[in-house]
C-alpha cells in the first residue's frame, strides 16, 4: 500500500497497471482471511457432526462432504470480495464452480493417503475423539 501511495518515476509509465495490480491486495487479504476462517469453521463442524451422527463411521464422506461445505463456502466468499465488480459475476461462477469442483476432486484423490494418516495417528496416540457436549459457537462472548 506504501508503494501504491508514493508517486512513480516520472520515467515509468506502468504505474497504472502496478497500482492496479497491489491496490487490490487489501481486497485480497480480507477475502483469503475470512473465506479460510468460514470455510475451515464449516469443514471441521460437518466433520465433527457427520462423525457424530454416524458413531465414527462412514471417514471417506464425512472427509469428502466436509470439503464440499468448506470449499463451497470458501469459493462463495472468496471470489465476490476479491474480484466483485472487477471480473464479470459469469465469469466469477465459473471460477467458483471450478475450484469448488477442483479441491474437492483433490479431496477424493488424496483420500487413501489422508485414511491412513488418521489410522496412524489414531494408533499412535491411542484415542478416537467424538465432540461431544461442545458448543460450536464461534463468539463466546461469556468466555471473554
Amino acid at each position: 500500500l506504501i508503494a501504491v501511495a508514493l508517486p512513480a518515476a516520472p520515467f515509468w509509465d506502468g504505474a497504472a497497471h502496478f497500482n492496479f495490480v497491489f491496490g487490490m491486495a487489501p481486497r485480497i487479504v480480507i477475502a483469503s482471511l475470512t473465506a479460510f476462517l468460514v470455510g475451515a469453521f464449516l469443514n471441521a463442524y460437518v466433520m465433527s457432526r457427520m462423525k457424530l451422527a454416524s458413531n465414527g463411521r462412514n471417514f471417506s464422506a464425512r472427509a469428502i462432504w466436509s470439503t464440499v461445505v468448506g470449499e463451497t463456502a470458501d469459493s462463495l466468499i472468496f471470489f465476490p470480495v476479491a474480484f466483485g465488480g472487477i471480473i464479470a459475476w459469469r465469469e466469477l461462477l465459473v471460477m467458483m464452480c471450478i475450484q469448488i469442483l477442483l479441491k474437492s476432486m483433490y479431496e477424493v484423490l488424496i483420500l487413501p493417503v489422508t485414511i491412513r494418516v488418521v489410522k496412524a495417528i489414531k494408533r499412535i496416540d491411542g484415542s478416537d475423539v467424538y465432540d461431544e457436549g461442545i458448543s460450536y459457537k464461534v463468539w463466546k462472548i461469556g468466555d471473554i
